[in-house]
């Protein structure tokens, strides 16, 4: 009889240990999911400040272009 009890408490142990082990990989899972989100999304801001300062300095080049040749609206 005791040893029916140790054998079920191994067992039951057994399977808490593994679904603690599935829910932990489940979680670094998820967390590197995540993760990869963020760097995609910091990503897309870098690549869009990048055009923006592009389109500014283009501008800004074009003002002292104009500038220069006299054909400034100011």
């Amino acid at each position: 009889m005791f040893s029916a009890f140790a054998l079920l408490l191994m067992v039951s142990v057994s399977a808490c240990r593994e679904t603690t082990e599935e829910k932990a990989e489940d979680a670094m899972e998820s967390a590197a999911d995540d993760m990869g989100d963020a760097m995609d999304e910091a990503g897309d801001a870098v690549e869009e400040a990048a055009d923006e300062t592009e389109a500014a300095v283009e501008e800004g080049a074009q003002e002292v272009e104009d500038e220069v040749e006299g054909n400034d609206d100011m």
